[in-house]
């Protein structure tokens, strides 16, 4: 499993990846991770996680396999890094880096529920819940956040100083929204799938 590197057109209002999601007990790690303390957290019999799940995920990635991360993590100047990490029928794990000023366009994750943890540097997050207002948090080293489906953020890097966190979704690889502010997100936020009906496509803009 390679890293992925590429602009996201600004454009775009939706992102819908295309990849098949893997089967119910099979799971995909990036090769400098295929470690046995992975293929215990990400659980690939594991079909959808909560928001607490996804934070304790990456709080643990983050945190156990630090070095094999320092190891795996790039930063470029000139576009914004990101490494899968793994992939199961229930989740999908992200490394990304953030040069400084390097961020997302305002996004939600199209109903799934994510998760973050900040593995070194800072990041700013603009967030807001449909029809609530517009917060800004700031997230160091070493903290994590878990969010539910109706949550459209914008993650950047407004630091001096290089950043690189860990990303979780679930159900994985649903389409990506995207907006020309966080004012433009509907009042009724997009509805995480049951199982039943989850989309089985996939790499999005990240953050």
């Amino acid at each position: 499993m390679s890293a992925v590197r590429q602009h996201r057109p600004t454009h775009l209002s939706e992102y819908t990846p295309t990849e098949p999601v893997p089967e119910l007990g099979a799971v995909e790690l990036h090769p400098g991770l295929d470690v046995p303390l992975l293929h215990d957290l990400i659980r690939p019999d594991h079909p959808l996680w909560t928001p607490r799940e996804l934070r304790d995920l990456t709080s643990l990635v983050a945190a156990e396999l630090a070095g094999p991360l320092l190891d795996i993590v790039r930063v470029d100047d000139e576009q914004r890094w990101w490494a899968r990490l793994g992939l199961t029928a229930g989740v999908e794990l992200w490394l990304l880096s953030w040069a400084p000023g390097q961020g997302t366009l305002p996004h939600d994750h199209g109903g799934a529920s994510g998760s973050f943890s900040v593995l070194f540097g800072a990041l700013r997050e603009d967030y807001r819940y449909a029809a609530g207002p517009v917060r800004t948090t700031h997230h160091e080293v070493g903290s994590s956040v878990g969010f539910g489906s109706g949550r459209a953020h914008q993650v950047r890097n407004v630091s001096s100083v290089n950043a690189a966190s860990v990303h979780a979704y679930s159900p994985p690889l649903l389409p990506v929204r995207y907006y020309a502010d966080l004012a433009d997100v509907p009042p009724v936020p997009a509805q995480r799938p049951h199982l039943a009906s989850a989309p089985q496509p996939q790499v999005k803009e990240l953050g």
